[in-house]
């Protein structure tokens, strides 16, 4: 072997090794966590994302919640009122769902039939409720966050939100940082 051959596979040998300390590197900084972007305000999409929650934290797994624009609905509490909004913000609580419950699926909603039947067909085949996956996850010690943002361009108020432990109220940026150290990141719109 020439000795210029010998020289190229020692600069590939050290490239490789390069390229595995990058990788170990990056490997070692991913906490076991789940972080979920959740942008969707239907039943469905609510009940998959606490699904996936709730069995990501019965192994162990530190799980975050980032609920944006459409999925604060699923937020609301029905018996809680919010003084001080301004029209626009009295219309969008008006409009859109008052919790959790009566949000819509996002197919085949028929009329509010749709979700009626999902929650028979829940109750028959022992599925827990979202209130019911809710209390778990707070007893699984799930991090709910709140966009600040979506919140105040959609008009909602931390006073008019459920009853969550440490619920907390942050912009994409928190987001963002915390799904960069998680070794799973879904997106739920």
């Amino acid at each position: 072997m020439s000795q210029e051959t010998v020289n190229q596979l020692q600069e590939l040998r050290e490239e490789i090794d390069q390229i595995k300390n990058k990788v170990t590197g990056l490997e070692n900084n991913r906490l076991d966590q789940l972080s979920i972007a959740i942008i969707a305000g239907d039943f469905d999409k609510i009940l998959a994302t606490m699904i996936i929650a709730l069995a990501a934290a019965a192994q162990d797994t530190k799980v975050k919640l980032f609920f944006s624009f459409w999925s604060l609905s699923a937020l609301r509490d029905r018996n809680k009122k919010a003084k001080g909004k301004d029209i626009i913000s009295r219309m969008f609580g008006m409009m859109l769902p008052k919790e959790k419950n009566r949000l819509k699926l996002s197919r085949m909603n028929m009329g509010g039939m749709g979700p009626r039947m999902i929650k028979s067909l829940m109750k028959k085949q022992n599925v827990m409720s979202l209130d019911r996956m809710f209390s778990e996850a707070a007893g699984l010690g799930i991090e709910i966050t709140v966009c600040e943002m979506s919140m105040n361009l959609m008009g909602f108020k931390k006073e008019e939100l459920i009853d969550y432990p440490g619920l907390r109220f942050a912009g994409a940026a928190t987001f963002v940082a915390e799904a960069a150290e998680s070794s799973f990141q879904f997106f739920i719109s």
